[in-house]
């Protein structure tokens, strides 16, 4: 699947790529984490959230005890959009297949879709700020949607009821739930 990754022509984002970002991590993770798309700094990696927002995220993880060895990172969509747009619906149901495929293999016990274009593109809803921090049910699969690490950058305050404040609470019901799947399969 990597390497029909790396050299897919199904949308036209292929043509600006330095290379397809297929996602990392154990192919046994408990815990999966969906972003929107590569941005410049994955897109020259070949990794997901390596830049700025994939730093942050890592700090998100790790404030709870999670690292990042331990969960599989992907994206909606595995080439960058030109400036960093959203992915069009196109682009999306161009790479659906992957994603959908990533999620069938890891068969993740919990889900976390980062920002609006994974929960409109895996569960058919908007309103990423009225559904983060509950929990949701995908194919007998928990997810728990929370604000994408971008947005955090965008919005620094870490005043209660801020993005970072609300993240911060997200991420420790997502830890919390984490164990609660562990200690069941034990």
């Amino acid at each position: 699947m990597r390497q029909e990754v790396g050299v897919c022509r199904r949308c036209e984002l292929h043509s600006g790529r330095n290379s397809a970002v297929f996602g990392e991590g154990p192919w046994d993770a408990d815990l999966m984490l969906v972003g929107e798309a590569p941005g410049a700094e994955e897109d020259i990696q070949g990794r997901p959230f390596v830049g700025k927002a994939g730093q942050l995220l890592d700090k998100i993880l790790a404030s709870v005890g999670i690292r990042r060895e331990e969960v599989f990172i992907t994206n909606v969509v595995k080439c960058r959009p030109p400036n960093n747009r959203v992915p069009t619906v196109q682009e999306a149901k161009a790479c659906s297949d992957f994603l959908l495929a990533q999620i069938s293999v890891v068969r993740p016990k919990i889900l976390v879709c980062l920002g609006s274009t994974p929960l409109r593109y895996l569960l058919g809803r908007d309103g990423i700020t009225k559904l983060r921090g509950s929990w949701l049910k995908w194919h007998g699969i928990m997810v728990m949607p929370m604000f994408h690490p971008s947005f955090l950058l965008r919005n620094p305050s870490r005043a209660k009821g801020s993005p970072r404040h609300l993240t911060w609470l997200d991420i420790q019901e997502v830890k919390r739930r984490l164990e609660e799947v562990r200690a069941a399969g034990r």
